[in-house]
């Protein structure tokens, strides 16, 4: 019902960084997100949540991100972005995002969390 898209992925170099785009669409409905997520997954290791936007624009980090990754709202509707800075190889891993919220179709609500299929991130010389 609602599509959660990924995409900025790729290979960086070490201190490095990159953006990442999220963008939650609908069709036949309506969608008003009240949180977008950001997760990563190294491999051999559980998903991690690295990062939040609520609908308000309010932000909040995991420790092991904080002070180099931002998140921001997109101009367009239900579209964030996750600014990477200062990248280390211990940041290569899959990144999620997931847009939490209230789904309408013929006034009927649909609360969920719906996933992206995640996008690849590489930090390595």
């Amino acid at each position: 019902q609602v599509q959660v898209v990924e995409s900025g992925g790729g290979l960086v170099e070490p201190g490095g960084s990159l953006r990442l785009s999220c963008a939650a669409s609908v069709s036949e409905s309506t969608f008003n997100f009240n949180t977008m997520e950001w997760y990563r997954q190294a491999p051999g290791k559980q998903r991690e949540l690295i990062g939040t936007i609520s609908s308000s624009g309010s932000t909040n980090f995991a420790d092991s991100v904080k002070g180099r990754f931002t998140i921001s709202r997109g101009n367009a509707k239900n579209t964030v972005y996750l600014q990477m800075n200062r990248l280390k190889p211990e940041d290569t891993a899959v990144y999620y995002c997931a847009a939490e919220g209230i789904a309408w179709r013929d006034s009927t609500p649909t609360a969920g969390r719906w996933w992206g299929q995640g996008t690849q991130v590489t930090v390595a010389s």
